[in-house]
């Protein structure tokens, strides 16, 4: 009965209108209102702004999109190691059936559906995949999983469904129904293409990515392909959500996972990931 209430909740209100209201309601710059949001927020998560930059919030905004202490999440300077980009909860993982994964058990779902384009599914048959939930009370923003150029961001609009484990329970195909952005990276200096995708979600649905001079929501419109040749840092900000949502990493065959990856783990960002094949960086 609780899960059933929390899919009605979440899924059957006007997804879109409610992620518009969220959008202008955390913009709304007024420190006692935003104590009092932050306050109920607690009571329903488990936020903790300890790690978080000493700052008295104006809105609900500059809380969900806080920066950390420097140090805070140190970065595996191991050149054979491919880190987290973000904090998150494991979802599924492991390698592609081709070009199959799987979104939740017995819920499977087609890269060519979710990238778009078929020759981009096509550079990562049979190659891993790692979906990272960040819920709405963890840190929002996202970074480099190694040295790299990011060479291209696709926008792909679609729905706002919730991404929490009932919904991909019931929704197939849900990562693929609702609006996300793609991020084809490339590493330096091995050359193997690793790819983001950014999965927006009700009270989300808005990415910020520091190499575009645009902000990618509902209202956004094209162009779709944006090709660009921004390098990263390993490590180095690339970006932030709105609220909380999901990444789905995308890697190379010849990549190992890292060991202790499992579902419902918890990672932070900085923390490894990926092996690369030995001889490669």
């Amino acid at each position: 009965m609780q899960e059933d209430i929390n899919f009605l909740v979440t899924n059957r209100i006007p997804r879109r209108l409610a992620t518009r209201f969220m959008g202008w309601f955390s913009k709304v710059e007024n420190p006692a209102l935003c104590k009092i949001t932050i306050a109920v927020w607690r009571v329903f998560s488990d936020l903790d702004l300890s790690d978080a930059e000493p700052v008295r919030y104006r809105s609900l905004h500059e809380c969900f999109t806080r920066r950390l202490v420097p140090g805070a999440r140190p970065i595996d300077a191991d050149d054979t190691v491919v880190v987290s980009p973000c904090d998150a909860l494991v979802g599924a993982t492991g390698r592609l059936c081709g070009t199959d994964l799987i979104q939740a058990k017995g819920f499977p779902y087609r890269l060519e559906e979710l990238l778009a384009d078929p020759n981009a599914a096509a550079k990562h048959r049979n190659g891993w995949f790692v979906t990272l939930r960040l819920t709405s009370a963890m840190y929002h923003r996202f970074h480099a999983p190694y040295d790299c150029d990011v060479e291209r961001v696709d926008y792909i609009s679609g729905d706002t469904w919730n991404v929490n484990p009932i919904a991909l329970r019931r929704v197939e195909r849900l990562f693929c129904r609702n609006e996300r952005a793609v991020m084809t990276l490339r590493l330096q200096p091995s050359q193997h293409a690793v790819t983001l995708v950014a999965v927006g979600a009700i009270l989300v649905a808005s990415v910020r990515l520091h190499c575009l001079d645009i902000r990618l929501h509902g209202r956004y419109r094209g162009p779709e392909v944006i090709h660009c040749r921004a390098p990263h840092d390993k490590g180095q900000e690339m970006g932030w959500f709105e609220h909380g949502s999901t990444i789905v990493v995308l890697a190379p065959p010849q990549f190992e996972l890292v060991p202790d990856i499992a579902e419902g783990s918890v990672i932070h960002m900085g923390q490894p990931l990926f092996r690369l094949p030995r001889g490669s960086h």
